[in-house]
C-alpha cells in the first residue's frame, strides 16, 4: 500500500499480487489497519512511530482490540517503552497502556506472540498475518 503522491518518488515493489494506492497517508494506515488481525512495529522511524501512536490510541479509546507487538531487535524500542512508563508515572495515561502492548526480543518470539494472540490463525494452516 502506498499513497498515490509517494509512488513518483518510492520504489513501490511490482511482484505483488496485489498494490494498493491511497489517497493520503491516512488512508493508507486505515486501510492497512482493516486488514490487519495484528500490528507489528518493526524497528523504524517517524513513520513507525505516527502508525504506532494511532493504533494505541484507538486501542486506548477502546475502538479496537488487535494485538499491538513491538519488535524489540537489539533493544530498539527501549526507550520507547520507558517513555510510555513514564507518561504513565506521570498520571497522563492509566496503567492499562502498558497491558495493549506486547514487546517482542526477536523474530521466532514474534511468531510465538502472535500465534499466543490470535488462535484463529495458529489453528489454520493458510492464516495471513500483516503488519504496519
Amino acid at each position: 500500500m502506498i499513497p498515490g503522491h509517494l509512488f513518483p518518488q518510492e520504489r513501490a515493489r511490482r511482484d505483488l499480487d496485489r498494490l494498493v494506492i491511497t489517497e493520503t497517508m491516512h488512508e493508507r494506515k486505515k486501510v492497512m489497519f482493516m486488514n490487519a488481525d495484528a500490528v507489528v512495529c518493526l524497528p523504524g522511524g517517524a513513520g513507525s512511530l505516527d502508525e504506532f501512536f494511532e493504533v494505541l490510541t484507538w486501542r486506548q479509546i477502546g475502538l479496537h482490540d488487535k494485538p499491538i507487538l513491538l519488535l524489540d531487535a537489539g533493544g530498539y524500542w527501549r526507550p520507547l517503552v520507558a517513555l510510555l512508563d513514564h507518561v504513565v508515572a506521570q498520571g497522563f495515561a492509566a496503567d492499562s497502556l502498558g497491558n495493549f502492548i506486547t514487546v517482542v526480543a526477536d523474530v521466532p518470539a514474534l511468531e510465538h506472540a502472535l500465534r499466543d494472540s490470535l488462535p484463529q490463525a495458529a489453528a489454520s494452516s493458510s492464516a495471513t498475518m500483516r503488519s504496519i
